[in-house]
């Protein structure tokens, strides 16, 4: 269905025009027209099918009409993360650039007092994290009786990171006469009593069936040992020639020591994870996206949300510990109707994981052995004719195990012991490995929040 057959004002279709776009997503062709006219909504879609623009378009013809006070915002937008809600500006500033709506980011990381500033002038759109929201909030800096739209993205993700609780207590303080739109990949229990509560006979939209997969993005599953992954997954990049590729590993660990150990071998790698500063994560972000580097290692920060177009391939390094997980790790790739590839390295020790994963999505992910000789080869040519090998890898990782046996993911560290032969940080070799251990604890957890890149501005005139 077209942009202007929705219902959307002449400036509207002006702006979207101007991006490039004129048929809309199902999803966008579902919820269009009921939020516009001025419906509860619920929207069940799987990330990349354009979610966001479904509810920013009609949101922006909404808010045309009114005027902002101070410390009141007129809208209110809950994100998980400090990336989506980047995002989500991203998606106002340029749809809303032919209406004069003001906007502003409350998240973490930035100064309290810029941020108090711009509610002061009065904003239409306020786009939050619930940890802030909730901090100004209680600190008396910040009124919602006058907001009458309410849009809580990615609910599934605020269960993840534990924030229903708050966003409960945000919705009680709002006006009882309002619109509210809830959006989520999956249904869980949680969500829909939370929608029952909170929701008054929503429209609900459903454009794929929770947590499946997209039908453009190839999936396969590749089984590997734990002592060859590494070896597996640089054959795979070589063998695939991608263009753009994220790597999702488990632990915030094993990102630093992969993207390390491809960068060290000539790969143009880079690494985002929860204990990056935002300077960091915001630079290596660019980077990928301008193309200095085409690999990205990522912890699960990353796998939602996250719009980056062009990336041809997703691996997981690690095969996720949620179901969920895996389906919005793949999602990073086959956007907006191109294709896409994603490969997943099992162990015998992911069996239960990759059952929960099938089951959860409705398909048997076809299963590729590598040949162990082949890895053992490859392992054992010479660094002249294969700069990418190391051929003293394996002694390394045989030391290795008596430590490594402790993680869930052993695999983290396991090919960079292959360096251990130089200096590294001025350390004794003997020495070398339990000290890094103390400076990057093994057992550190996942990764379970995202402190995404604050972008320049926190009161932006679309208009301008």
């Amino acid at each position: 269905m077209k942009f202007a057959d929705l219902g959307l004002s002449d400036e509207l279709l002006k702006a979207i025009d101007e991006s490039g776009y004129t048929e809309a997503t199902p999803i966008q062709a579902g919820a269009i027209p009921p939020v516009l006219m001025m419906r509860d909504m619920i929207g069940i879609a799987q990330t990349g099918t354009g979610k966001t623009a479904s509810f920013v378009l009609p949101m922006i013809d909404i808010l045309a009409q009114g005027r902002a006070r101070a410390r009141m915002p007129r809208s209110l937008i809950l994100e998980p993360t400090r990336e989506l809600a980047a995002q989500v500006a991203e998606n106002f500033e340029k749809y809303g650039k032919y209406h004069k709506l003001s906007m502003a980011l409350l998240i973490g990381g930035v100064q309290m007092g810029d941020q108090v500033k711009a509610l002061e002038k009065g904003v239409d759109v306020l786009i939050a994290t619930p940890g802030r929201l909730m901090d100004l909030f209680e600190r008396g800096k910040i009124l919602l009786t006058g907001c009458n739209l309410l849009v809580i993205d990615e609910a599934d993700r605020m269960l993840d990171m534990g924030f229903i609780p708050d966003i409960e207590h945000i919705c009680t303080k709002l006006p009882a006469q309002r619109q509210t739109l809830l959006f989520s990949a999956t249904m869980p229990p949680p969500i829909k009593k939370l929608a029952d509560k909170f929701l008054t006979n929503p429209k609900m939209v459903e454009v794929s069936r929770p947590a499946s997969t997209n039908l453009n993005i190839a999936q396969h599953l590749i089984k590997t040992s734990e002592r060859s992954k590494r070896e597996v997954l640089r054959r795979l990049i070589d063998a695939e020639r991608i263009h753009t590729a994220i790597i999702f590993c488990n632990r915030k660990t094993t990102v630093r020591d992969l993207a390390k150990d491809l960068k060290s071998r000539g790969y143009r790698a880079g690494e985002i994870h929860g204990d990056m500063d935002q300077s960091s994560r915001i630079a290596e972000l660019d980077r990928f996206k301008a193309g200095d580097i085409n690999i990205l290692v990522a912890s699960d920060v990353a796998a939602r949300g996250l719009d980056i177009k062009g990336v041809s391939h997703v691996f997981n390094f690690d095969a996720p510990w949620h179901p969920d997980d895996y389906v919005h790790r793949i999602g990073r790739t086959g956007r907006a109707g191109a294709k896409g590839r994603a490969f997943t390295l099992i162990t015998p020790a992911d069996a239960e994981a990759v059952d929960n994963i099938q089951k959860l999505t409705g398909q048997n992910i076809p299963t590729f052995s590598v040949d162990p000789d082949a890895m053992k080869a490859g392992s054992d040519a010479p660094r002249d004719d294969e700069p990418r090998r190391a051929p003293r890898e394996r002694a390394p990782r045989r030391d290795e195990r008596s430590s490594e046996d402790r993680a869930p993911r052993p695999a983290r560290a396991r090919d960079d012991r292959q360096r251990e032969d130089r200096p590294r940080d001025d350390r004794p070799r003997d020495a070398g490995r339990k000290p890094r251990r103390d400076a990057a604890p093994q057992d550190d957890g996942p990764d379970d929040g995202w402190n995404g890149p604050m972008p320049g501005f926190l009161d932006i005139k679309l208009g301008r």
